[in-house]
């Protein structure tokens, strides 16, 4: 491996770990590559908690990458855990489904007219999209195909000769319950635990036979399932029978040969760890607890498996802002795949490396999602002048590139509340955004719509499928003419400025200066003073002023920013809609 000098910025979370990494890997395993983990159980929906369990290791490795050093960063796919339950809100089932539990996920039908195969394959498939189009370089292992083709054979073997040694471990923890597990909020607030995306942290560990300890299940060679009780197992021969709970089923066989069963999740982990020579992987809330499956796969991996316990942060949760019902919704949870449609992938990567792994966050589908863009914006330009603070600079990088390269961006990024504004209004008619688009600079005019994309598709999409339908903004076909005759001799006078300044102020910039210079200019002020030099008054007379304009142009008293939505509808219909 190559030497590189460690990272000096200490506000770096993924440097820091990096070295570490680094420093651990070495000692291990000198001139081999340097192993990550996650994992990921396909059985269901894998939603946005879920989603750290894959960003810490990726980022970790990716800087590790950068500095030289060949990493493999493994996600082991546990499509050969049990199927625990039916989901709420899958299309495609209902509760035949329920038949299934306690079948491999890889042996349980795919919702009806999905293109996959089995049900672990079909939510595979969208978190493997996803993870492309975020960048993520990763080596996928399928726990079925390892189990099932015996890759995993010695180990079974030397876990059920130890399997005594096992159960004393797991007794020490037994009387040690975790805290409570918190209860979901609703989804506008939700709290995404990521723990069940890292195998099956409440999954039994293997206690209560009447016939001794077993770590390993077989699943049931009649029905498929895993409700299953090893009765008895010789070591020497490696002879195994067992009895099935749910169909009766009893067969004896050599576990020597035999491919369909896995060890029990909190010595399947450990074993793992041991095998690949992980050196990094982090795990949820509640495998670091007290007894959970982190904490005891410590003691297992070094005193059973000979092996050492990864380097493992614990993650806090990732949290939801505001998520409307949608059409594609998983039960309420929204997915990877379902932020991508709204946001850009630097942007998502960029909400997982800017926290410390233990720092909970939220992921905007609301209407705070425009402002984290315009954060975002303000950092981009602060690291293009140079004023960027060295750990934002880092977080901004980990965004927008991997070790293999920058990841595509919008040509001409502009703003993310401009561009809701116009598909909230045109509702996606291209010639309409274009003329729009093009008005916003006329200094420098937007020829194409694809200069704006793939920023102007998230905020489309985020507008329609986002923004109820009453929230959405409807520019009157006709001027309220019972309003235009009400109207006293200042409002009359603040629409004539207004109309008058139109042409010579036909852009972004020139009309937010005018909407907001009316309300001073009618009040003595110059329409270039500032806040200032002005009475508190004239914010006000603004805001009276802005309210007038909503209801002559879209009927309600909020809307788009004014300025946007002057150049959506026009300077022609705008004459139209104040009276002119």
């Amino acid at each position: 491996m190559p030497i590189v000098a460690q990272s000096t910025d200490t506000t770096d979370w993924v440097s820091r770990y990096a070295d570490e990494v680094i420093a651990e890997s070495e000692r291990r395993a000198p001139g081999k590559p340097v192993v990550v983990a996650s994992g990921l159980s396909p059985s269901g929906p894998i939603h946005l908690g879920n989603l750290r369990e894959v960003m810490t290791p990726h980022l970790v490795a990716d800087e590790i990458r950068r500095r030289g050093y060949e990493v493999r960063h493994l996600i082991s796919w546990d499509d050969y855990d049990r199927y625990r339950k039916v989901p709420a809100g899958v299309p495609g089932i209902d509760e035949s489904w329920a038949q299934h539990i306690g079948k491999p996920l890889t042996s349980v039908p795919a919702p009806a007219g999905s293109a996959y195969p089995n049900w672990a394959e079909h939510f595979k498939a969208a978190m493997t999209e996803a993870l492309d189009e975020l960048g993520v370089e990763y080596d996928g292992i399928s726990q079925t195909e390892q189990y099932t083709s015996g890759v995993y054979r010695e180990q079974i073997l030397h876990a059920m000769r130890r399997r005594g040694d096992i159960d004393a471990i797991l007794d020490q923890y037994r009387t040690k319950k975790a805290p409570a597990k918190k209860s979901q909020k609703p989804v506008d607030e939700a709290e995404l635990e990521a723990a069940e995306g890292s195998g099956a942290a409440s999954e039994d560990d293997g206690s209560g036979g009447t016939s001794g300890y077993f770590p390993y299940k077989p699943y049931c060679g009649a029905c498929e399932k895993d409700l299953t009780t090893v009765t008895s197992y010789d070591d020497e021969s490696t002879e195994l029978a067992y009895v099935c709970a749910d169909c009766g089923h009893t067969e004896t066989v050599r576990l020597s040969e035999f491919n369909r069963g896995k060890l029990v999740w909190k010595v399947d982990w450990p074993m793992r760890w041991a095998y690949e020579g992980v050196i990094f992987e982090p795990s949820g809330v509640d495998h670091s607890s007290p007894g959970s499956s982190f904490v005891v796969g410590g003691q297992i991996v070094r005193e059973i498996f000979d092996g050492v316990q990864p380097i493992g942060p614990m993650y806090a949760f990732v949290g939801i802002s505001g998520m409307a019902k949608m059409s594609s919704s998983k039960g309420g949870v929204p997915t990877p795949a379902d932020a991508l449609k709204i946001m850009e992938a630097p942007l998502l990567r960029w909400l997982y490396a800017r926290r410390k792994p233990n720092q909970a966050f939220k992921i905007a589908f609301d209407q705070e999602i425009q402002r984290l863009y315009d954060e975002w914006d303000k950092l981009d330009a602060k690291v293009a002048d140079g004023s960027v603070l060295p750990a934002d600079a880092a977080a901004h990088t980990r965004a927008v590139r991997t070790a293999a390269g920058d990841l595509p961006r919008t040509p001409r990024p502009l703003p993310y509340r401009t561009l809701a504004s116009v598909a909230d209004i045109t509702a996606g008619a291209e010639d309409q955004t274009l003329r729009i688009l093009r008005d916003l600079d006329p200094s420098d005019p937007i020829t194409s719509l694809d200069e704006a994309r793939p920023r102007l598709d998230r905020a489309e999409n985020w507008i329609t499928t986002q923004v109820p339908a009453d929230a959405r903004t409807i520019v009157r076909s006709e001027p309220d003419a019972e309003l235009l005759s009400s109207l006293d001799d200042e409002s009359r006078e603040s629409l004539r400025l207004l109309l008058e300044g139109l042409d010579s102020h036909w852009s972004l910039d020139g009309l937010t200066h005018l909407v907001y210079g009316v309300p001073k200019v009618r009040a003595g002020f110059s329409a270039d003073a500032t806040a200032k030099e002005l009475p508190p008054e004239i914010k006000v007379a603004q805001r009276s002023f802005f309210a007038l304009l909503y209801r002559l142009l879209v009927t309600r008293e909020t809307g788009p920013r004014l300025p946007t939505l002057l150049l959506a509808v026009g300077a022609e219909r705008v004459r139209k809609l104040l009276g002119s």
